[in-house]
């Protein structure tokens, strides 16, 4: 049976708090030879449906992923996405912005990177962080250079939500879906996760003191998810809040959500250029 992934979608115009949200679900698979078998299913019909989508040439599509540290962002990316052509996908992940976006509008950085019709965008963070880890540290707000009106309005934060969401409009009218993955971990796995990281040399590299630094503003976070949550998710471009507790699930629920949205979309081959004689006359020829 398909998962239902209803219960995870964040309706339009609905007030999100996150305490009201699981960060863990009742497993979705029975064992992991199960959990393998379900994955690698959709990882084949979006093998199928990607295909499809380059050769229609009339939509793209824009996953965005957003979460805490060590919420399993690119663990989802890999597993869920390991079966489709490289040529046909591009992930993109925003760090720190440079003193060229700086100078630019919040959303210019990230527009540069939207895929083209026929390709699958994956968003590793993006231009939500100007909603979330610039509202958290307001002192980021006065490197962007912007005039002293727009930076100390009142309304600042309501602004950048109707850009973002007129964006997105205009991206769907011509032709880019766009899906929203918020992982949302809880704050006891998040330091369960990061103690692992420290007892595994192999993965020491992936903590740094900021990731505790930005762990003590854990409430901070929160509000402003539950803000940019409730003020952005659109039937053309909903929000999933995902438990992402246990990662397997997570995996399985993306992905589930992927496929249903690719197979959602009218899509089919291109005609053949040549006339059903022509083919195989072809045929004909390479037969000999």
């Amino acid at each position: 049976m398909p998962i239902d992934t209803a219960p995870f979608r964040v309706p339009p115009a609905k007030a999100v708090d996150l305490g009201r949200w699981p960060t863990r679900v009742k497993p979705l698979y029975a064992d992991k030879a199960d959990y393998q078998q379900q994955l690698g299913k959709h990882v084949a019909r979006l093998a199928e449906r990607q295909n499809l989508l380059y050769a229609h040439d009339r939509y793209a599509l824009l996953l965005i992923f957003q979460a805490m540290d060590a919420a399993g962002k690119d663990g989802v990316i890999k597993h869920v996405m390991s079966g489709v052509n490289p040529q046909g996908c591009q992930v993109t992940s925003f760090k720190h912005p440079s003193a060229q976006e700086l100078d630019h509008d919040f959303l210019w950085r990230s527009t540069q990177w939207l895929p083209e019709r026929g390709r699958i965008g994956i968003f590793n963070r993006s231009y939500y962080e100007e909603v979330l880890i610039v509202k958290v540290h307001p002192e980021v707000l006065a490197g962007e250079n912007l005039p002293d009106k727009t930076r100390e309005n009142s309304h600042l934060w309501q602004h950048r939500y109707e850009s973002i969401n007129d964006l997105e409009q205009h991206l769907h009218r011509n032709g880019t879906r766009i899906l929203k993955f918020f992982l949302h971990l809880s704050k006891e796995e998040q330091r369960q996760r990061f103690l692992a990281r420290l007892d595994d040399p192999e993965k020491n590299w992936k903590f740094c003191m900021a990731d505790i630094q930005e762990r003590e503003r854990w409430d901070d976070y929160q509000r402003a998810y539950e803000d940019a949550l409730s003020a952005t998710s659109t039937a053309h471009a909903p929000w999933y809040v995902v438990p992402a507790d246990d990662k397997q699930n997570a995996r399985l629920i993306v992905s589930q959500v992927i496929v249903e949205a690719l197979d959602a979309l009218d899509m089919h081959y291109p005609a053949s250029t040549l006339s059903a004689e022509q083919l195989q006359d072809v045929r004909r020829r390479l037969a000999k």
